[in-house]
C-alpha cells in the first residue's frame, strides 16, 4: 500500500493531509510530530494564546475528528532519526521503521539561541511552541517583569501582550531600530512610538552582555554595564531552519531545504514545505526562505497535488500579518532592495501605507489598518 509520511505536526502538515484526501489520494498517510498535540496555529501563540483569550483546544487547525476521518495514522510524540533514501525508510526515535512511497517535510524552524553567559538559567526562555508559552505564562503575573530579548515580530507582539496584562516589559534590540530586518526607518519609527505610547521600554542599538543571579534575583546586564531585573527573559532573534534531516539524507540544502517549484527536493519522492523550505520565488527572481503561515499551505497544497498527479507549480506572492495592541500591520511582498518608498495615509492616526519601489516598479507595501489598500496592492503586484 502506498503511504505519504509527513515529518512535523504543522500548518503545512494540516493543509498537505487536507489536500491530499481531497485530491483523491487512497493511499495511507502518516503523520510525525515532536509535539504531543495535533498541528496547531502558531500566531496566536505570542497574542491571544499568551494573553489567555484563546483555548489550546481553539489553537488547534483540525479536530481529532478530522484525522480520523481521513484517516491519517498519528505518531507523537515520536522524532523522526533518519531517512534511508534507498529503502524509503524514516527511522523513529522509538525504533519504529515508517515506510513511505512519498515523503512530505514540514520540519519547520527552532529558535537561535543566545549565546551568553547565564542564557541556561531557568528564567530565561524561548517562544515557539504551545508548552514554551505555558512555560513562560508560569513566571508571569500582573507586576511581574519581562525582559524581552530581539525587536523583531515575536518580541513586539510578546511586549503588546504583556503590557496588556500589566507586566513591566523592557525590549532590548542591537540593531537602531525595532524590525530592523523586514521593514523601512519610517514603519519602525511608528512601531517604536507606539509602543513608547504603552509603557514598553524600548532599548535600542543595546546588547545584552549576560544573564545572572544574585541575591535570589535574576538580572540581565547590557554591554554597558547596566543591570535590568527580570522574573522572565524570553530570547526572539531569530530561527534557524531543521535541515539536520534533509542533510543527513544527502539532500541539498542552503538556507534551508532547497526544492523546484513543485516543492519537490532533489529526491523527487521528498517534498519540503513551510519555514524549512527554500524555494525559488517567480516574483523576485531568486532563491527565498519564508517564514508564514500563507507560505506553509501554499507549498503545502502544491506538494499534494503533486503528489496526486496534479502538477501545479508554486507560485504565490509572499505576504504576512501582525498584530499588536489596536494596530493591523499587513505586508504585500518582499521590501528588501528598494530604491523608493511612497507613505500614504497619516501615521498619527495609525492608519496608512508604505509603498516600496525599485526601478519604479511596485515591489512591497506596508499596510498599517488599511486591509483595502493591502488587498489592492497584492493584486497590482501578482500582475506586475
Amino acid at each position: 500500500m502506498s503511504n505519504v509520511v509527513i515529518i512535523g505536526a504543522s500548518h503545512a502538515a494540516a493543509e498537505a493531509i487536507s489536500n491530499l484526501r481531497r485530491g483523491g489520494w487512497q493511499g495511507d498517510i502518516t503523520l510525525i510530530g515532536e509535539e504531543d498535540s495535533l498541528p496547531y496555529q502558531r500566531p496566536p501563540l505570542s497574542k491571544a494564546y499568551f494573553s489567555q483569550d484563546v483555548s489550546a483546544e481553539k489553537l488547534l487547525i483540525k479536530n481529532e475528528a478530522f484525522y480520523e476521518k481521513a484517516e491519517v495514522r498519528v505518531l507523537m510524540p515520536c522524532r523522526a532519526i533518519s531517512i534511508d533514501r534507498a529503502s524509503k525508510t524514516v527511522v523513529l526515535d522509538n525504533g519504529e521503521y515508517v515506510q513511505y512511497s512519498k515523503l512530505i517535510l514540514a520540519t519547520g524552524t527552532r529558535a537561535r539561541k543566545l549565546a551568553v553567559e547565564g542564557g541556561d538559567l531557568p528564567n530565561v526562555k524561548y517562544l515557539r511552541t504551545k508548552d514554551d508559552v505555558d512555560r513562560i505564562k508560569e513566571t508571569l503575573a500582573a507586576g511581574a517583569k519581562l525582559l524581552v530579548i530581539g525587536a523583531g515580530y515575536i518580541g513586539l507582539e510578546l511586549a503588546a501582550s504583556a503590557v496588556k496584562q500589566s507586566i513591566a516589559t523592557t525590549v532590548l534590540e542591537v540593531q537602531d531600530r525595532v524590525l530592523e530586518r523586514v521593514t523601512s526607518p519610517v514603519v519602525s519609527e511608528f512601531y517604536q512610538a507606539l509602543h513608547a505610547e504603552h509603557g514598553v521600554d524600548i532599548r535600542l542599538s543595546t546588547g545584552l552582555k549576560r544573564f545572572f543571579e544574585e541575591d535570589g534575583k535574576t538580572y540581565g546586564e547590557l554591554e554597558d554595564g547596566e543591570h535590568i531585573e527580570f522574573d522572565c527573559a524570553v530570547v526572539g532573534i531569530g530561527v534557524i531552519p531543521n535541515v539536520e534531516l534533509a542533510e543527513e539524507a544527502g539532500l541539498a540544502c542552503e538556507n534551508g531545504i532547497l526544492v523546484n517549484l513543485f516543492t519537490q527536493t532533489d529526491d523527487p519522492d521528498i517534498y519540503a514545505v513551510g519555514d524549512c523550505s527554500n524555494h525559488l520565488n517567480k516574483f523576485y527572481g531568486e532563491m527565498v526562505r519564508l517564514e508564514s503561515v500563507p507560505n506553509a499551505m501554499g507549498q503545502a497544497k502544491t506538494a499534494a497535488l503533486s503528489i496526486c498527479g496534479e502538477d501545479e507549480e508554486y507560485n504565490q506572492l509572499p505576504w504576512f500579518w501582525s498584530d499588536q495592541y489596536d494596530v493591523k500591520l499587513q505586508t504585500a511582498g518582499l521590501m528588501q532592495g528598494y530604491d523608493e518608498l511612497s507613505v500614504d495615509g497619516n501615521v498619527e492616526d495609525k492608519k496608512f501605507t508604505v509603498s516600496y519601489f525599485k526601478e519604479h516598479r511596485l515591489i512591497a507595501m506596508d499596510a498599517i489598518n488599511s486591509p483595502a489598500a493591502f488587498m489592492k496592492a497584492k493584486k497590482a503586484i501578482f500582475n506586475s
